[in-house]
């Protein structure tokens, strides 16, 4: 390139800086490139707001704001257990207020008769009982019956119930349903009244009697029931005894202290 035109476009190149406020090629103070202006480091400074931002939620109303309770929750008491035989077995039936009532909707439910020769009581239903609607069911039933006559005495002149009308989860329980069993066991063989008493499974030997039951075969256990001696015999379950038939011996030794002195 040279010549006029070279020229030319030097001298329009010169005019349009000039035009942009640029009139010298090198200043007198050095200037830094990346160094932010005051009036930049102020807005810098100033909390930024965005268009976004979200609005502070509006209070609840009165309605549905959360009460404070002025008075404490009252903790409950013991249950109220009817005193009278009939209203007793209502109660069982229908009473939310049940202790063991709680873990199925279906109840199983005593029967027979106070004062009967002999009480028949398990802790709690088995699982066939519980389906079946009454104690002792199927096969377990059968061989009860058995063991019945083998003293002399058939089901139907027996008082036969469970501790709890339902069955726990897994067959166990807490200390709270434990101290309210307690308290439903000793007010049930009050109003029973039986004249003897065979415990039926593990778990009711070890609430009523307070034994394990291998130390409670073959001894005659006697219960105190208001002041009065309760002849108590321990055996393992008929469920049990189908399964473990090895067992049945050490039931037979128990059964036959009922005989004792006949």
């Amino acid at each position: 390139m040279g010549g006029q035109n070279s020229a030319l476009l030097a001298e329009s190149y010169c005019d349009w800086w000039s035009l942009a406020g640029v009139d010298a090629l090198v200043g007198e103070q050095p200037a830094g490139w990346l160094a932010m202006s005051p009036a930049n480091d102020a807005a810098a400074s100033r909390p930024r707001r965005t268009a976004t931002a979200a609005a502070e939620p509006q209070p609840l109303p009165d309605a549905l704001q959360r009460q404070s309770s002025e008075r404490p929750v009252e903790s409950r008491g013991p249950t109220a257990l009817p005193a009278d035989w009939k209203d007793f077995h209502q109660w069982l039936g229908s009473s939310e207020a049940v202790p063991g009532s709680q873990w199925d909707a279906r109840r199983v439910l005593p029967v027979g008769e106070a004062a009967a020769p002999l009480m028949l009581l398990t802790a709690w239903p088995e699982i066939d009982d519980q389906r079946e609607g009454q104690l002792f069911a199927g096969p377990a039933g059968k061989l009860l019956d058995a063991m019945l006559q083998a003293i002399g005495l058939v089901r139907r002149q027996c008082y036969v119930a469970s501790l709890a009308v339902t069955r726990p989860p897994g067959g166990r329980i807490d200390a709270h349903d434990a101290a309210e069993l307690d308290r439903l066991l000793w007010h049930h063989l009050r109003l029973a009244m039986p004249q003897r008493l065979l415990l039926i499974g593990g778990d009711i030997v070890r609430i009523a009697a307070g034994l394990t039951l291998s130390d409670a075969r073959g001894k005659l256990l006697d219960l105190n029931q208001d002041g009065g001696k309760m002849e108590t015999v321990a055996v393992a379950h008929p469920a049990m005894l189908l399964a473990r038939p090895a067992q049945k011996a050490a039931a037979w030794d128990s059964l036959k202290l009922f005989n004792r002195g006949r």
